[in-house]
């Protein structure tokens, strides 16, 4: 969730002299984009992945801070929660093995950070939502022990000024409400970033919105929360309603800070960190000490020349808004932009999230690649209805997608739609210089799942209705947890794990 801060207290002369500070980020950002040969290079992928600490029980272990220190790694962090941590994995070129590079250093720090968590009676877990959590395990003095969280509870607070309200559908309906953030924390998520050229960010990013349902779709990990079976992934509705920075009785036209988007894109960037800026306030509005300036020479190709404005507020204030596919502007390297994809949960696998990784960027490829007419056929609200209704539905879900003719859309279930895509997804991957044998075999993973319709949630929810026939809902759940960290210890993805009184799939992947 962004860098640490100092100050964890603000008044309103804060906000103000943040607010004129990110005006004049955005007008160096402009020049900065207007600037031949800015931000160009090869595309890399890089990701972030926040795990879940458990104990012996696989009850949340609240001793992030001491793992993460005992870890002595720079590329693991804490998150929100006590029971949080994240791994940053280095950004690989999209060109040859990328997922494979990604896969080998998450699974060197995963190993490190299990090796460490076991000092502590610990161990991990790569899920979407812990089924284990209660409203007890997210009570006051949850949340990790930093400024920077107890800051942005705070600013999220100082503008709702009412309860965060959870109301979510499915088979147990949920309604509860907290008076701060750590709600969020019961969220796991795989972020993907994409580095991407200035010139091609417009249509790369319409691609990664329209993408983003179908993969989704295939992605589930998160059925349950609280003990209550909800969506397929869950997580999606828990995070927009968690952090909800809009008043509970007031009006609800302005776009809450967790959304896919006001429309397709036209403006580029710019027009991204524009939004941001005028449609949510700052949460924390920790000022740099020095204001954003440009030199005389802009950055060139291959990052030479002088180093690129850090631009510190118009990125921390972007680290608050969470759009599910966020722009990123980094100076390293002479400057440069990524598309992070934020809407994938954690686990089952890596090798599950690898493929999910690699079939949302190929695809994403293969439509920027096209004749962009469908972002003018197809309207963004049928994209947004897309997102929501795969996240409820999973497989099951019915999407709208372009139709072979220019203008033309049709609506057809997602477990067909990604059958469909997956060649798409090959042709973008392997354009962009992935191994052949490497889209491939991660892209066989999606279509056995497909296929045979096992995600992971929709192995949890076989699994948990198998042992509710011996034991209550709280049990059970216990029960399930048990088994899916077994079989996610293995390494094999999620459509070859074996429930309770089925066969066990012995196809691809």
């Amino acid at each position: 969730m962004g860098t640490d801060i100092g100050e964890e207290e603000f008044d309103e002369s804060d906000y103000s002299h943040f607010a004129e500070r990110l005006e004049e980020c955005l007008s160096v950002l402009g020049q900065l984009l207007d600037r031949p040969g800015f931000g160009v290079g090869p595309a890399t992928v890089g990701a972030e992945l926040e795990l879940f600490l458990v104990n012996g029980a696989a009850r949340p272990l609240r001793y992030n801070q001491a793992i993460r220190a005992a870890a002595a790694d720079p590329r693991i962090t804490v998150e929100l929660d006590r029971f949080n941590l994240e791994l940053n994995a280095s950004p690989a070129p999209l060109a040859g093995r990328p997922f494979a590079t990604l896969g080998g250093e998450l699974n060197v720090l995963l190993d490190h950070v299990a090796h460490t968590a076991r000092d502590h009676a610990g161990r991990l877990a790569l899920i979407g939502i812990l089924p284990t959590l209660t409203r007890a395990d997210l009570g006051p003095g949850v949340m990790t022990d930093v400024p920077r969280y107890r800051a942005l509870s705070s600013g999220l607070r100082r503008l709702r000024q009412d309860p965060f309200r959870i109301r979510i559908a499915g088979e147990d309906p949920l309604e509860l409400a907290s008076e701060d953030v750590a709600l969020e924390g019961a969220n796991t998520s795989f972020q993907v970033h994409l580095r991407v050229n200035p010139a091609d960010f417009t249509r790369t990013y319409n691609a990664v919105q329209l993408a983003t349902a179908p993969v989704l779709a295939v992605s589930g990990n998160s059925p349950t929360f609280l003990g209550h079976r909800l969506w397929e992934e869950t997580r999606i509705a828990l995070f927009k309603q968690s952090i909800d920075d809009r008043q509970a009785h007031g009006p609800r036209r302005r776009l809450a800070r967790t959304a896919l988007g006001t429309g397709w894109l036209r403006g580029g960037a710019l027009e991204l960190f524009t939004e941001s800026v005028r449609l949510h306030q700052p949460l924390l509005p920790a000022l740099h000490q020095s204001p954003p300036v440009m030199g005389d020479r802009g950055p060139l190709p291959g990052g030479a020349g002088e180093q690129a404005p850090a631009l510190d507020e118009l990125r921390l204030h972007q680290s608050t808004v969470w759009r599910w596919n966020r722009a990123i502007y980094d100076p390293a390297q002479g400057g440069h932009l990524r598309i992070e994809m934020r809407a994938l949960p954690a686990g089952p696998t890596v090798i599950d999230m690898l493929a999910n990784a690699a079939f949302l960027i190929g695809l994403s490829l293969w439509l920027a690649g096209q004749d962009q007419q469908w972002t003018y056929a197809l309207p963004f609200e049928r994209a947004d209805h897309n997102f929501y209704r795969a996240a409820q539905h999973g497989l099951s879900a019915q999407l709208t997608w372009p139709a072979g003719q220019r203008d033309q859309t049709r609506t057809v279930a997602a477990a067909r739609l990604v059958a469909e895509v997956v060649p798409a997804a090959r042709q973008g991957l392997v354009e962009a210089g992935v191994a052949a044998e490497e889209a491939d075999g991660l892209l066989d993973v999606i279509s056995a799942r497909a296929a045979i319709g096992q995600t992971g949630a929709v192995w949890q929810r076989a699994t948990l209705a198998a042992a509710e026939q011996r034991h209550d809902r709280e049990r059970a759940l216990a029960v399930m947890l048990s088994r899916y960290l077994r079989y996610s210890g293995t390494g094999l993805p999620v459509h070859t794990w074996p429930v309770a009184g089925k066969p066990r799939f012995t196809g691809a992947g």
